[in-house]
């Protein structure tokens, strides 16, 4: 698929302090591009710079087959929605009308408010007073406004924060929704693997500053397969029988694994176990973390 955005080494600096570092972003046509770090990585500053409401301090950035510059700038962020952190409204005007204030800025017709509430769900609320909206509805709201115009990409900065269960599920599907039904490209960034889990189909991955991985999804899974937490009554003799049974296994933090989920080989490994006469007290499964991903990325924890 043809890259709806990217980077060349693109660079910002605040004064001696780096806050993203030569990043080569590639985010494909009709994706949902999931922007993963942990808090302070530079994943809010990044958008910031593909809007062009931070300047670069070094490199490139293409959106929509254009160069993201000052000659170009409108027209790219005419055919571009964005929702940056909470979106600011005026609290004594309904939905209705601070959605009106966007198409006048825009330049848009009125009857673009319906088709955005319809998309969002929202037009049983639109002449109720923002002020009496809830932190969901606030947030879909803001989605309605970055949708005005009908965008070809769209970026959204943690648009989960702060909702509850519900909210974070509604917000999923509405997400999950647009590279389908309306073609729209999605880079959604966040802290939280889980809710990329289940809404990319692609990956990048920036820890203080830097791309660490940008693959699919299903790369990604690739590194965060789970395993299995072997609980004995001896690990120290059940390694010693692993090793002559050629049967691969971990050991991490006190901690005995088995770095698979095959059946033929747990039972090949439990059986082994068995009869030699180690007891086996359990048998988990475990995802790996956003932490240990990282730890089998760079070699370093972070903190989340």
């Amino acid at each position: 698929m043809k890259p709806v955005i990217t980077t060349n080494n693109l660079t910002k600096r605040f004064g001696s302090k780096t806050i993203v570092d030569r990043l080569d972003l590639s985010v494909p046509d009709g994706s949902i591009y999931g922007f993963l770090g942990p808090n302070g990585a530079g994943k809010s500053t990044t958008i910031k710079l593909l809007l062009g409401l931070v300047k670069p301090t070094g490199g490139t950035m293409r959106l929509l087959d254009k160069e993201m510059n000052e000659k170009n700038r409108l027209a790219v962020l005419s055919q571009t929605g964005s929702l940056i952190e909470a979106p600011a409204y005026y609290g004594h005007l309904s939905g209705q009308e601070n959605l009106k204030i966007i198409c006048t800025l825009k330049n848009v017709p009125d009857s673009e408010i319906d088709r955005v509430l319809a998309i969002v769900r929202m037009e049983g609320q639109k002449h109720k007073k923002v002020r009496h909206y809830s932190l969901g509805m606030k947030q879909r709201l803001g989605l309605a406004a970055a949708l005005i115009g009908n965008p070809r990409l769209l970026l959204l900065d943690e648009p989960t924060n702060g909702l509850d269960p519900a909210g974070i599920q509604e917000m999923r599907e509405l997400i999950c929704s647009l590279p389908t039904q309306y073609g729209i490209t999605v880079l959604v960034s966040s802290h939280l693997l889980s809710e990329i889990d289940q809404m990319a189909t692609h990956v990048g991955i920036i820890d203080k500053g830097q791309l660490i991985f940008q693959d699919t999804l299903s790369r990604l899974h690739e590194h965060s397969r789970s395993r299995l937490l072997l609980s004995t009554d001896n690990d120290e003799q059940a390694i010693k029988v692993l090793k002559e049974q050629g049967i691969p296994w971990e050991f991490n933090k006190g901690k005995l694994f088995l770095p698979f989920r095959e059946d033929t080989m747990v039972i090949n490994a439990v059986s082994s176990l068995v009869n030699s006469g180690i007891g086996i007290l359990r048998l988990n499964e475990q995802q790996m973390s956003l932490e240990d991903i990282f730890l089998h990325l760079t070699g370093k924890k972070v903190s989340l």
